[in-house]
């Protein structure tokens, strides 16, 4: 949680707005990875 967000487990846990950032940074992560693969497999498949 520290590496990947720059805020340990006992604040994320405490915090609302905080927790709503990271999760809000997690979910914008996981759309863009998901629209690379999409799009790589695109590209292999035509």
């Amino acid at each position: 949680m520290q590496a990947a967000h720059g805020v340990g487990y006992e604040v994320y846990s405490r915090k609302h707005d905080i927790r709503m950032e990271v999760e809000k940074k997690r979910e914008e992560d996981y759309l863009q990875s998901q629209r690379l693969v999409a799009d790589l497999e695109r590209k292999i498949h035509s």
